[in-house]
C-alpha cells in the first residue's frame, strides 16, 4: 500500500512537471535573420533614416501592454520607443524590466514612428 501511495506521488510530481512546461509562455517569437545592429538612441533621433531597414535592437523592456502583452518600449534617456509585437506575439509574457533583442523596421505610427517586430527573444 505504502509503494502505491509512492508511486502516485510521483507521477503527480512528474506530472505537473511537465504540464507547467507545456503551459509556459514561450520567451522567442519570430526567425531572426542575422541583421545589422542599431543603436536605440540613433532611431529615436532620426527615425527617417531607418524607415524600410531591417534592423536588431537591444534593451531592458518598459511599460509593456497590461492587456495582452502585444507592444512594450524601450528608453534612451528620457525618450522612448514603441516597439510593436502583435503579428509575431499577440499574447506575449509580461517581461517588465527584462532585456530583449528585437529584429524588425522603423515604420510610420500616428504622428511619428514605431519599431514593428518580426522577431523578438526576452531574456
Amino acid at each position: 500500500m505504502k509503494a502505491i501511495f509512492i508511486l502516485c506521488g510521483l507521477i503527480l510530481v512528474v506530472g505537473g512537471i511537465l504540464l507547467w512546461q507545456q503551459m509556459r509562455l514561450p520567451s522567442e517569437f519570430g526567425s531572426f535573420t542575422g541583421v545589422p545592429k542599431a543603436d536605440v538612441a540613433s532611431l529615436i533621433e532620426r527615425p527617417k533614416d531607418f524607415v524600410g531597414r531591417t534592423l536588431l535592437i537591444e534593451g531592458e523592456v518598459r511599460k509593456q501592454c497590461t492587456t495582452m502583452g502585444c507592444y512594450f518600449f524601450f528608453e534612451s534617456g528620457q525618450n522612448l520607443l514603441r516597439i510593436d509585437i502583435a503579428e509575431i506575439a499577440m499574447k506575449a509574457p509580461r517581461k517588465n524590466g527584462h532585456r530583449a533583442r528585437v529584429e524588425g523596421q522603423m515604420v510610420p505610427y500616428q504622428d511619428g514612428y514605431q519599431f514593428w517586430a518580426s522577431a523578438v527573444r526576452f531574456d
